[in-house]
């Protein structure tokens, strides 16, 4: 496993330097993330749950060790990080069932043509 706190230190550092390098990318994932709030509908807790259970779909460390911190200074209690965990765990193996009848289907399609 990793430093987790280090590890998101140092990416914060290397984004820092992008941002230096071309600030509409940062500025523009900061609009982006920003405008999913806007409307309040959900609380910031929810928000960061969220972005964790995408973030483990998507495989991206550097979602997960900033989004957990952001979930835990948000409220976010390990039984309720682990639930939303459990949703990304259920729907992962969902859209593997899902894309499995994909290609059930484009092999039955090579049968036909």
């Amino acid at each position: 496993m990793q430093d987790w706190n280090n590890y998101r230190d140092q990416l914060m550092t290397k984004v820092g330097e992008l941002a230096e390098q071309s600030p509409d990318i940062v500025r523009g994932l900061v609009t982006i993330e920003n405008a999913a709030s806007k409307t309040g509908h959900l609380e910031p807790k929810i928000h960061e749950l969220i972005a964790l259970a995408v973030a483990v779909t998507t495989r991206c460390d550097g979602c997960i060790s900033v989004h957990t911190k952001k979930a835990v200074e948000h409220g976010a209690t390990v039984a309720e990080i682990s639930e939303a965990l459990g949703v990304a765990v259920a729907l992962n193996a969902g859209a593997a069932l899902t894309y499995s009848a994909r290609v059930l289907e484009a092999h039955a399609q090579l049968q036909t043509s």
